[in-house]
Order: structure tokens, then sequence, then C-alpha cells
């Protein structure tokens, strides 16, 4: 039995940023090393950033990744490295000339270890994702080979991401077959709530079911719609969880483990013999390093950041994803239209606690039928958040609009037309002060919302980034409660005016309009929703759930005529199980009868 230190770096990497990437994991690197640690380990792909999507279509892309990995190994002294990375046969002396397609050029989301200023081997993701967000067969091929590496004395497995879900997958051949005593799984996996209770319940069965402790090293930061959310963490062969790192920070998690193989669980004879005759020719063992270079060293002290409960985990999301958008693509500054509404309060909220006050300008646009609540609840939520708040009137430019348009609709009664005129002047104001000052317009439009269509094409979805976009409404009033109330060290005291929770929604397109005027109450509506579109149930299903018929069909019919709308809409933050984005993909044009 031997003291084993692993040091987990929880990075944020920047996607397409090589070399800034290929600078921090080298800081990390030397980090690791005063550390003291016998293994580093890196998230997946940390080198090129997640998803890197079609920019792994470009050839030179794929060769500057290589040169980046060519700069890292350079400063693997003093310790074993396992970076998540790409690798192919696409790797030459000169930057390629030609489109490689990626069934010729065998691409890899890969592992690679390093020690000593060298590469020792490399492991190739076997399972694929291909659902969801995911589409890594678009890209990549499976790797066959399953390596154990040797470190310091130590067996280590290391596989990625998707191979740790599956029970018969690489950790237990590389378990059974390879006589691991410990898992090295790297991960960029993305949250969405209720997530990270999943992780741990599969890690520890994982855990358990093999006999030795599982390392789980994930990603952090957001990329476009993606948050991942880090929440690293060690599970011990008795399926405890005795190491976690933050969530939604970056981390550096260094954790001593007592391994060998007397710790060991050992398996059952018959099923080590099945597993050798059906993995012996896949198994690789590779020597990396056959002792400590640290005999002495002070035992460290594991490190178990308590996790978090809902709502909070879904509002720290929302803030990281609103912070690396802004940040990563090279914003300052965002602009919100403030209605005075729950949803608008909800996303300036988020905004100034990803940015700064600041960085957050809201605009109140009031027409003739803004109540004098809401400019009064608007004017008091920019005083709560010491944000600036411009008002421009717009009843002068809605007049304009109608009398130009006295003509053409002539004889025919006033509509939804004219309510969303004033939703489509709002967004041009809007997208005016954007072009103007350079700022990114934020939208404020929910997943109930957005998924029945009750938002204005050019309208309230004019703009950059669409932060609720994956929020129902019952979710974001569950938020604004939480962050009127929340007492912490991450955010500053601020209470979202009463008033503001407490008004029944209003669109305030014309006189004494709500929101149930024309959906269901949003309680009704947010569990249909679910059932549709993030279970796919069916009319009749959803209504044996006790929802009445034609109810559930006025609902998914909404739901469906909407998408050429969701289509237009910008990206926003994912953070359920199926989110209105690449994660549910419908044609638009659709005459699948549903019910």
């Amino acid at each position: 039995m031997q003291t084993f230190r692993i040091a987990m770096v929880q990075m944020n990497p920047i996607l397409g940023d090589l070399d800034g990437n290929a600078q921090a994991i080298c800081r990390w690197l030397k980090e690791a090393r005063k550390a003291k640690a016998d293994v580093v380990v890196f998230p997946e792909l940390a080198v090129t950033g997640y998803p890197p999507e079609d920019l792994l279509l470009k050839p030179r892309f794929l060769y500057d990744a290589n040169r980046m990995m060519e700069r890292i190994v350079k400063q693997s002294y003093g310790l074993s490295a396992v970076v998540g990375c790409l690798t192919g046969n696409y790797h030459n002396d000169e930057p390629p000339t030609q489109i490689v397609p990626t069934a010729l050029s065998h691409l890899y989301n890969a592992a690679t270890v390093m020690a000593d200023r060298q590469v020792y081997g490399t492991y190739r993701k076997r399972y694929l994702p291909n659902y969801g967000v995911f589409d890594e067969r678009r890209y990549f091929h499976p790797g066959h080979k399953i390596p154990v590496f040797v470190m310091n004395g130590i067996v280590v497995g290391i596989n990625i991401c998707e191979d740790i879900w599956y029970p018969d997958g690489p950790a237990r051949v590389q378990a059974l077959v390879g006589d691991a005593d410990l898992i090295l799984n790297i991960n960029a996996s993305p949250y969405q709530s209720g997530k990270g209770q999943n992780r741990e319940r599969m890690l520890a069965v994982r855990a358990r079911q093999n006999g030795i402790p599982v390392s789980y090293t994930n990603m952090v930061g957001g990329q476009d719609e993606l948050v991942f959310d880090g929440n690293s963490m060690i599970v011990s062969e008795e399926g405890q969880v005795i190491a976690r790192g933050k969530a939604f920070e970056e981390d550096f998690l260094v954790t001593d483990l007592c391994l060998g193989r007397s710790t060991r669980a050992q398996p059952s004879v018959k099923a080590k013999a099945r597993a050798t005759k059906k993995f012996e020719k896949q198994i690789e063992r590779v020597i990396v390093s056959a002792a400590s270079a640290f005999p002495t060293r002070t035992c460290i002290t594991s490190r178990l950041t308590p996790a978090l409960d809902s709502p909070e985990d879904v509002y720290r999301a929302l803030v990281l994803g609103v912070h690396d958008y802004v940040k990563k693509n090279q914003f300052t500054k965002v602009l919100i239209g403030i209605s005075g509404g729950i949803d608008s309060a909800l996303t300036a909220v988020i905004a100034r606690d990803a940015l700064g006050s600041n960085n957050v300008l809201g605009v109140l646009m009031p027409s003739p039928y803004t109540s004098r609540a809401s400019r009064e609840d608007a004017r008091a939520l920019a005083d709560e958040l010491e944000m600036e708040l411009l008002e421009i009137p717009i009843g002068r430019l809605l007049r304009s609009y109608l009398q130009l348009l006295d003509g053409p609709f002539d004889g025919r009664p006033p509509d939804t037309t004219e309510e969303n005129l004033q939703a489509r002047i709002r967004g041009n104001l809007l997208m005016a002060l954007s072009n103007k000052f350079g700022y990114l317009v934020l939208t404020t439009g929910n997943k109930s919302e957005m998924s029945v269509g009750y938002a204005t094409l050019y309208g309230d979805m004019a703009g950059g980034f669409a932060v609720i976009k994956d929020v129902p409404k019952t979710l974001v009033f569950a938020l604004a409660r939480w962050r009127s109330l929340y007492r912490g060290d991450a955010f500053s005291n601020l209470k979202i005016p009463q008033r503001i929770q407490e008004r029944p929604p209003s669109a305030e397109l014309k006189d004494n309009q709500l929101d149930q005027d024309t959906l269901p109450p949003y309680a009704v509506l947010d569990e249909i929703l679910r059932a549709y579109v993030e279970e796919d149930r069916s009319p009749q299903d959803i209504a044996a759930l006790g929802f009445k018929l034609p109810l559930v069909k006025k609902v998914i019919a909404m739901v469906d005529r909407s998408e050429y709308k969701r289509r237009q809409a910008p990206i926003g933050i994912k953070i359920t199980p199926r989110a209105l984005g690449k994660d549910r993909r419908m044609p638009i044009t659709n005459r699948y009868p549903h019910s």
C-alpha cells in the first residue's frame, strides 16, 4: 500500500484559443509539481475546448492543436500528466493544404499520457455520444485499445466521459483484466438540473462494481448554450465521495489516496477469466514510472466542497453562462429591455451578478399600455441593482407606425398586429443602441413563452443571447424568490421588488391584458410542456396525467406551430434535460399528426 497523489485541474478553456489553453495547461503543470503530485489530470479536449464542432473539419486547426500538444509535452517533467486532446493520422511536418475528411483522418477524442517530456501512450474514447447536444460520431472514430498505465508503481486506468457510464465499459476491463488500482475519467460534461446527483450515483456504482476508486475531472465554464459545472470528484471503492471540487468555478483539487494490490477487492476468478478471454487483445500495459519521485511528503487532507442544491445550482449556471458568453466573445456591456415584469427583472439580476452593475444598461420603453406600476417597479429594480436605466417612451413612434399603416389596414379591426408593433419598435430601439455602443442585447423570454410562441419575432426575441430561454416560468419565480433571500458570499445581498414577484404576468400590449387570457396557468402549462417538449409524450399520455385532452392538444399545436420562430431566436443557456436549441431538433415543415 502506498500514497498516490492526484491533482485534478478543473479548468475553463476558451474554445479555439489553442495558445491560451496550452499556456494555462503549462501553468497548471507547474502548480501540480509544486504540490508534489504523482499525476495531474486535465479535462476532456482541454487543449481545444469542447465542443469544437466543425472546427474539426479545418486541417489547419488540427495541425495547430497538435503543435500545442508538443509544447505541453516539453513541460511535462517531474510528474505524469493526462491531457484531453485530439489525435489522428493528420499530423505532418507542414500544415495541411487541403481538406481531409474525418473519415480518412481517423480523428479521435483522446487522453494523452506524458511524463519526463515524452508521450507514453494515448487512450482513445470508445463510446461517442450522439444524442441531445452531442454529435461526436460526426467527427470522431471510436477507440479500440484499452490501455492501463503504471505510474509510480500504481496501475491506472484512463477513460473519457461517456465511457464511464457503461457498466461493462472500459473501466470494467481496466479493473478486471488490467488490474487497475484507480480509474481516471476526464470529462467535458455539461450541466443540467439534477445531473450532478445522477453522476454521483453512477460513479458510486462504478467504483463499488470494480472495487477501486474513481477520479472524475470535469471541465468548467460557458460555451455558447452549454455550461460545464465542474464538480470534479473522487469516489472511494466503497462508493463514498471523498473529495469534491467547486461548482461553476475553476479549481485545483489535490488528493492523497492509499492504493495498492492489498487494498483492492479481488474479482471472482470466473469474472476475470471471462473478461480476459474477451478483451486480452485490446488491453495494453504501459510503464510510465516504476517508483514515486516523492518518497516523503506531508499527507494532504481531502477537500470536500458541499454540493449545491436547486435552485442555487441553476442560478449559478445562468450567471456563469452569461459571464463567459459575454467575456469570451469580447463584449464589455449588455443591454436589457426592462419592463417591470419578473422575466426582465431576473435577467437583469443575473447579468448584474455575472458582469457587475456598471456593465448592465437597462432600457425602459413604456407604451400607452404600460402601467404606472410597471414604470415604478422598473425604476425600483434599477435602484436596487445600482444600474443605469435609460427611458425611451415609444408612444409617438407607435402612432407614426399606425398612421403609415392606416391605408393598408383600412377596414380591418385591430388585433395582435398592433400589439406586436410595440414589441418590434422596442426591438429596433434596443438593436440601435447595441449597434451604436457595441453592447450585447440580452433577451428576456422564458421557456414557457418560447415553447408556445408567446413572443414576437423581431420584437422581444431580437437580441444576441437569451439568458432564461430554457427556464420555465414557474422556475423563473422560484429563482427570483431564492435570489431575494440569498445571504451568502458568492453574490451581494439584494431583493427583487416584491410587487414584481407578486403581480400577475402581462405583456401590457393592450388594456387589461394578462398572460392567462391567452395561456393556461403557468403551473399547468409548464407540466404539459415538460411532458411534451422534454419527455416526448403523446397527447393521450399527457392527458392521462390529469389534464384535459383538448387543452393538451391546444398547447401541443402552439408548440409545433412556433418552431419557425424558435429557429430564428438567439441561443440560450441549457439548464433542463431538453433545451429549445440543438438539444431538440424538430423540422419546421412538419405534418406529423400528434393528435
